[in-house]
């Protein structure tokens, strides 16, 4: 399937988004990719094809990608092409991992402190200052995040229920 040109425009935004972060451009090109494909799983060949890219830096991208959980690799049954697709949880998987990131930079932040202790406030302020804000960041974040998960587990058991319904109403016809 070709992209249209409003498709690789939504991308290319993805990817401008990711390069914000410091992201490779065509690492977030990928991600917008695969956010939008169809079918959702796309081969190394797919990828580069559509993107426009060689495929070792489709391999670059996709490395950066798969540790994190966003992106997962699969096969089908019977095939040896290496597929890629968004990993359901992925964007929830990533958000997990950078929040664990932000506990140890706080564990981080509290060495620099020990490290200055004595110095004036004025050198201290800097390091202190991020520390307050990782220190607030994760005594919210848990709250946050069990109520997203308290949200997504009662968007699943609604679209459960419709679905319920909907099949019910097939039957009854």
């Amino acid at each position: 399937m070709s992209p249209t040109e409003s498709e690789l425009d939504f991308v290319d935004e993805v990817a401008t988004s990711f390069e914000r972060e410091g992201m490779p451009l065509i690492t977030g090109r990928v991600i917008g990719w695969l956010l939008i494909s169809d079918p959702p799983e796309q081969s190394a060949a797919d990828l580069a094809s559509v993107l426009g890219v060689s495929r070792s830096s489709i391999s670059t991208a996709t490395r950066m990608l798969t540790p994190g959980g966003l992106v997962e690799r699969v096969r089908r049954r019977g095939d040896r092409v290496e597929l890629f697709r968004i990993a359901p949880d992925g964007w929830s998987r990533m958000l997990a991992a950078r929040y664990a990131r932000a506990t140890e930079f706080r564990a981080v932040l509290e060495r620099g402190l020990g490290t200055l202790a004595g110095t004036p406030a004025a050198r201290r302020d800097r390091l202190a200052n991020v520390h307050e804000l990782y220190l607030f960041l994760e005594s919210e974040l848990p709250a946050l995040w069990e109520r997203w998960e308290r949200h997504r587990a009662g968007g699943a058991q609604q679209q459960h229920r419709a679905g319920a319904q909907q099949h019910r109403a097939g039957e009854s016809r």
